[in-house]
């Protein structure tokens, strides 16, 4: 969740036509009433950013789970779908030298 935190700053608050909704926290041993919102927002598995319009009613729906979803804008969503190919990039190796240097050469 602190990497959804940071996404946030990057970007600044402003009213938006369109929510994204990611869910951030399992739904087993939640309540009943908190799982048919989820089900109504049609978010169905852990990391699943769905889109909705921003009305009232999904408003009152996210307040409901708000513990259990990271609500972002339009704005905030671009901005962390722009950082992420740089996250996943191929990286070179990392070699460890198992054996010191001077442990070899006294043998």
């Amino acid at each position: 969740m602190n990497a959804f935190k940071a996404y946030k700053a990057c970007v600044p608050v402003a009213w938006s036509p369109n929510l994204y909704i990611t869910l951030v926290r399992g739904i087993p041993r939640t309540r009943r009433l908190h799982r048919r919102t989820l089900e109504a927002l049609r978010v169905r598995k852990c990391n699943l950013t769905v889109m909705r319009w921003n009305t009232p009613t999904v408003r009152g729906m996210l307040q409901q789970v708000k513990r259990l979803v990271v609500i972002e804008t339009e704005e905030m969503y671009k901005a962390r779908k722009e950082k992420e190919p740089s996250h996943w990039a191929i990286r070179s190796p990392l070699v460890v030298g198992h054996f010191p240097t001077s442990a070899t050469d006294s043998s």
